[in-house]
């Protein structure tokens, strides 16, 4: 609303001297010189026959005074605005009224499928599902912040291979034994007993041609439901996902439906019936496949010394949506998937999917075949948001000493012990739940703070730092506050003033974070909000240095400085409510 107020005056200003022209301001590149900037005079001068410089004091020679914004004009031609104390009172009084003033709603046009999480049954959680569940979470909260419709799935991978493999080796091992009647004595499955049996199967399945075929064949008859391959798999997915919910709980990650593969087991044969009928498909090797690639992929590049084809240009292979025995496969639930949800929710106007970057073809794979066939109608957009790995420090794929995975409890404990330890140096006395605040606290906003698409380094002991870009110094800016509001009571936000430069400088920042909302929405990642929230923390901390609330004897300053406090308590909470970032109650 500022932006467009600015721009409003600009516009008018040209009229006056004869110029049709709309301009567009952004923050400037100078705070210290001034708040925004205007480069349209470069482009609109040669138009008029003036030099660009002509053009900008022409445009605001017309301005005259203005209560709210001061405008100048600088070499060589850039017109440099600057908002005034009164009006920086007035939006501050505004802000307080209504912590939503400022932020662009968003109409509802219908709704937004966030499909995140992706824990696999029976396998352990590790470190690869921790991106996924930081940013749809945040993604999720800031989409209905602004005012859209969201039904998010966890999408549990319940119905492939992994789920043969573990049955068959929890058979081998004889703990299946009273299933098929070999034992009266019926053994309990356990989350151990799953941890250990999947890394043997799946290491087994590499080398071992016979027990691959003989999981698939397992596999296929738990897709069938056939008994009592079924009601076993029920009995292990009962067990994983009650570990997998207390993870992602720990997280903060909460999701609408919990949801498996399994799931669309009945909408799997109307979905390939369908691509069928569209005349999509093809035998190769006794497996259904769809062809997906676009005139220009696919091509054959010609090694002429040798005259045979060398290479593709832009490969894209097909898509199997049914194996040679018939059993589904990892796209085909996909598919199927998305057919249901239109089913159970027409009014999805786009599925958005987040998910490690390596998924990216199966994502453009699937969504062509579902373009391609009708199960997505073509008003509705398929998303696939690629995160980046989370990598030590030696800039690879972060793992154990041993080489292993890391698993996710693992990092949450890890994350709990170094928060512990930081409370234990600043004299606080150590609580399970506080460490958990502030450690998962701060892993969070040390994965968002970088673009959901980049690697980056996991680097505790800096993530943990109650000072510079942290989740910590920003939960401990919050701990701080409510401490100080705690001793001062509140007061009517009409008090509220600036009366200083520091305060001026926290309601522009505030201004700032409020535009970081729409910069987050439209680029699929929450980095502007980390970075303006901690601006705002910075422009707190200095003012805070500089002034004591507490002791201030003029009781009007005073007012403004406590109503001041509240606003930056609220935005700062809103800030990392949508970041799923606890506020601790002490640090």
């Amino acid at each position: 609303m500022i932006f467009e107020k600015i721009e409003k005056i600009l516009n008018n200003a040209a009229k006056k001297e004869g110029f049709n022209e709309n301009f567009s301001i952004s923050f400037s590149n100078l705070p210290k010189v001034c708040d925004f900037q205007c480069n349209d005079s470069f482009s609109f001068a040669k138009k008029y026959n003036l030099s660009p410089l002509e053009f900008a004091q022409k445009v605001v020679s017309n301005i005259g005074f203005n209560k709210d914004f001061i405008f100048e004009v600088a070499k060589p031609a850039f017109i440099n605005i600057k908002m005034t104390d009164s009006f920086l009172s007035e939006i501050g009084r505004k802000f307080l009224r209504n912590g939503k003033d400022g932020i662009l709603k968003h109409k509802s046009n219908g709704i937004v499928f966030m499909d995140y999480g992706g824990a696999n049954v029976a396998k352990t959680l590790h470190i690869g599902h921790l991106r996924p569940a930081i940013v749809g979470e945040s993604l999720k909260r800031l989409y209905k912040f602004l005012g859209e419709t969201v039904v998010c799935d966890v999408h549990l991978g319940d119905w492939g291979l992994q789920m043969g493999l573990n049955e068959l080796q929890l058979y081998e091992d004889g703990v299946l034994d009273y299933y098929f009647g070999k034992s009266n004595k019926k053994k309990k499955i356990t989350l151990e007993m799953l941890n250990i049996a999947y890394p043997k199967a799946s290491s087994r399945k590499n080398s071992d041609e016979e027990f691959k075929k003989k999981a698939e064949d397992w596999t296929l008859k738990i897709q069938n439901k056939e008994e009592p391959f079924y009601q076993i798999y029920q009995e292990i997915k009962s067990v994983s996902v009650k570990k997998i919910k207390s993870n992602y709980k720990k997280l903060g990650a909460e999701f609408d439906l919990w949801c498996g593969e399994s799931d669309c087991a009945n909408y799997i044969k109307p979905s390939i019936d369908l691509i069928v009928k569209k005349g999509l498909t093809r035998v190769s090797d006794n497996a259904l496949v769809v062809d997906v690639a676009n005139e220009n992929e696919n091509i054959p590049i010609i090694n002429e010394n040798e005259n045979k084809v060398q290479r593709f240009k832009n490969p894209m292979p097909p898509v199997i949506i049914k194996k040679y025995n018939g059993s589904a496969l990892y796209a085909t639930t996909d598919i199927a998937t998305i057919y249901m949800r239109n089913k159970l929710y027409p009014n999805i106007s786009r599925i958005e999917y987040i998910t490690d970057q390596r998924q990216k073809l199966h994502f453009t794979q699937v969504f062509r075949v579902c373009k391609m066939s009708g199960i997505s109608p073509e008003s509705q957009k398929l998303t696939h948001i690629c995160n980046g790995t989370i990598n030590g420090k030696d800039g690879k794929p972060f793992k154990t000493r041993s080489g292993d995975t890391i698993k996710l409890e693992d990092i949450i404990e890890l994350l709990m012990n170094k928060a512990g330890e930081k409370l234990l140096s600043n004299g606080v006395e150590f609580s399970k739940s506080l460490a958990l605040k502030i450690g998962v606290g701060a892993m969070k906003f040390g994965d968002l703070l970088n673009n959901v698409d980049k690697d980056y380094i996991l680097d505790l002991d800096k993530f943990m730092a109650f000072e510079g870009k942290t989740g910590p110094y920003l939960q401990y800016t919050a701990v701080r506050i409510n401490s100080i509001l705690k001793k001062t009571g509140k007061v009517n936000p009409r008090y509220f003033s600036i009366y200083n430069d520091e305060m001026a400088e926290v309601v522009k920042n505030i201004i700032k974070l409020n535009s970081s909302y729409e910069l987050c929405y439209a680029n699929k990642t929450l980095a502007p909000l980390c970075l303006a929230t901690y601006n705002l923390c910075s422009a707190f901390s200095n003012f805070y240095n500089n002034y004591s609330v507490i002791n201030e004897s003029d009781m009007n300053v005073k007012n403004s400085y406590i109503a001041m406090l509240m606003l930056v308590k609220n935005k700062i909470n809103q800030a990392l409510k949508i970041l799923a970032i606890d506020v601790p109650s002490k640090m």
